[in-house]
């Protein structure tokens, strides 16, 4: 492709990606697509010759564009919303331009260094301890693997050189995230090893529960090695008591992981560090600028104040790799199972710099406010009920009736392509979830959902 044809392709993509974002509402927001659609629609076989990038762009528009989920949508309000943001896109279109790969200090000074000044900037803005270290990695899910493997190198560093020693324990709230039980998995822990322990009425772990089972655990000649809080629960964003469980975790030697994926942005706001105390008191903890920062998928930000037990667990520098020693020039590879690693870091600063830190906490401040104002409406109305606190932005809540005309309920909202919602189960009832979190969904959006869920009741 010639720099002019680049150019005039590239002008293209950019005035359709603009487009795309003042107008995200023209596609439904749940792609209307069966299973198989897609993949019949296009060619078997890949072309034997190269196609012009008109008829490529084309099918982009025609064919896969409409069978997106589009989580750009201002009505997108399922699982845990997000944002593709401006700057982030231009950063994320600069770092594929330059294609670098991350893996030493020398193969890319700009990812490492960037990414060390961007996470700075992020425990400045979250007051994070300043001299915890910090890097990216794809997900959270990723991340907590990590925090597991880390744990397991703290409690037997011989299980690197002869495997996972039996009996290592790992505990996590009913309420956790399943990636904390697949790290159990991955690190050779085993899920007979991991424990959850019950939570309150409230969804948060119970920490007498968690004393209780690691006392028991120890007087079966096991060995705790790994707990992890969450600050912000997947399905309710409930806030585990993480004071009370460092208190248990220093205790008995444990690693404590926070997993503050979805919540930790609002460490930015300081009026919501209210649910980050004692994180500080933490082994590790992971954040997402992907879910809440305008960051554009992936970029999960990990945080531990024993880098050096990390870097124990995974370091192993083959000899093409082998670079002069220097303190300052970190070797990411050295810190987790990636060799390669993309230049992650430049949307982040994108974004961090294009909005500043107060620009970010009044976004999620806004969220935070849209989605109180629809717990109050349900809590209004006679026919709903809330079926879980709301300390941020996701409202928990139920048709008072049976599973089925929930489902229904969430269906009927779904198929208008204005409004995405999802589901979970709480107490063994099933519950409808709004999520808000995107930088385009107004009030008008989410008293749009509210409107179509109250269409849907009384259709039933």
């Amino acid at each position: 492709m010639t720099p002019d044809e680049f150019r005039r392709y590239g002008y293209q993509t950019i005035d359709w990606i603009a487009d795309y974002l003042a107008h995200p509402e023209r596609y439904p927001v749940l792609a209307p697509v069966k299973p198989g659609q897609l993949t019949d629609a296009l060619p078997a076989s890949g072309p034997e010759r190269g196609e012009p990038m008109e008829a490529i762009l084309a099918d982009f528009d025609r064919l896969v564009a409409p069978a997106v989920t589009h989580w750009n949508h201002p009505g997108f309000m399922a699982y845990f919303a997000n944002t593709g943001s401006e700057p982030g896109i231009l950063g994320e279109l600069l770092s594929a331009a330059l294609n670098v790969n991350g893996m030493v200090w020398q193969s890319s000074p700009a990812v490492v260094e960037l990414e060390q000044v961007a996470l700075r900037w992020l425990r400045e803005w979250t007051g994070l301890p300043l001299d915890w270290f910090g890097l990216i990695y794809d997900t959270a899910s990723v991340a907590s693997m990590h925090a597991v493997a880390a744990a397991r190198e703290a409690a037997d560093p011989q299980s690197r050189t002869r495997g996972t020693s039996p009996g290592l324990v790992v505990y996590a709230s009913g309420q956790a995230h399943s990636s904390i039980e697949k790290g159990a998995i991955a690190v050779g822990i085993g899920q007979d090893n991991f424990r959850k322990v019950p939570v309150d009425a409230e969804f948060r772990m119970r920490p007498d529960a968690l004393a209780e089972m690691v006392g028991r655990d120890l007087a079966a000649g096991l060995h705790p090695c790994c707990v992890c809080a969450t600050v912000g629960t997947t399905a309710t964003t409930s806030v585990d008591p993480v004071p009370e469980i460092a208190d248990i975790a220093e205790r008995h030697g444990l690693w404590l992981h926070v997993d503050a994926a979805y919540a930790g942005s609002l460490m930015l706001a300081p009026e919501f560090r209210w649910a980050f105390a004692g994180c500080d008191r933490a082994d590790s903890l992971v954040m997402n600028p992907h879910k809440w920062l305008l960051t554009p998928m992936d970029c999960s930000a990990f945080f531990t104040r024993r880098p050096e037990v990390l870097r124990s667990a995974f370091s192993l520098i083959p000899e093409y790799l082998r670079t002069a020693f220097d303190p300052r020039a970190v070797n990411l590879m050295d810190y987790g199972v990636p060799l390669g690693r993309r230049f992650r870091a430049l949307k982040l600063w994108f974004v961090m710099r294009y909005y500043g830190r107060e620009g970010l906490a009044n976004l999620l401040r806004a969220h935070v406010a849209l989605a109180q104002e629809l717990a109050a409406q349900v809590d209004a109305d006679s026919r709903f009920e809330r079926t879980a606190p709301t300390p941020f932005s996701v409202v928990c809540f139920r048709y008072k009736g049976t599973d089925d005309q929930n489902k229904r309920i969430q269906e009927r909202v779904n198929s208008t392509g204005e409004i995405f919602i999802s589901g979970t189960v709480l107490n063994d009832r099933y519950t409808l979830r709004i999520a808000i979190g995107n930088q385009a969904t107004l009030r008008s959006h989410v008293q749009r959902a509210w409107e179509l869920i109250h269409e849907a009741a009384d259709a039933l």
